[in-house]
């Protein structure tokens, strides 16, 4: 197993020194998902909700989670982040809301952080967007599903 970094010598947490790290392109992909009543979903698909546009809100709202992620993660270093893409798709079989963030950047440590808060971000703000209607939605299912790039290389999560 492989040994933790955010620890020192003596177990107290600290930030992992990646001065000497050459700074390489870095790709991370993360999703999740909102789940709710097929009412709720065909509100916010019909552009009904009374707080606007729900899945642009949240689009925006990720891209702001992804870059301010070293802000609410005590040892995440603050990155250049050079791209962040997020879809937000209706899936009526969930029914819900699927979500999928892409971060990259070009630096000395990766950005699966970036990755994850942009997803929850994205996740909290449908919520916050439609909890008038229905308060009992369920977010779920956030996890890493690529990254690129680093001394660790590639990461695909199993389907």
């Amino acid at each position: 197993m492989m040994a933790l970094t955010h620890f020192d010598g003596d177990g107290n947490a600290h930030m992992v020194d990646v001065s000497d790290k050459p700074a390489t392109a870095r790709e991370a992909r993360a999703t999740g998902w909102v789940r709710m009543t097929r009412e709720t979903l065909d509100m916010i698909t019909d552009g009904r909700a009374k707080k606007g546009d729900v899945l642009g809100v949240a689009r925006l709202a990720g891209i702001m989670g992804a870059k301010r992620t070293s802000d609410l993660i005590p040892l995440c270093h603050p990155l250049p982040v050079t791209k962040v893409a997020l879809d937000l798709a209706p899936d009526p079989e969930l029914p819900g809301i699927r979500v999928t963030a892409t971060v990259k950047t070009g630096g000395q440590t990766g950005v699966e952080m970036e990755a994850l808060t942009a997803v929850s971000t994205a996740c909290l703000t449908v919520y916050d967007m439609v909890k008038a209607v229905q308060k009992d939605m369920e977010i779920g299912g956030i996890h890493l599903t690529f990254k690129d790039g680093g001394k660790s290389g590639r990461f695909e999560a199993q389907p």
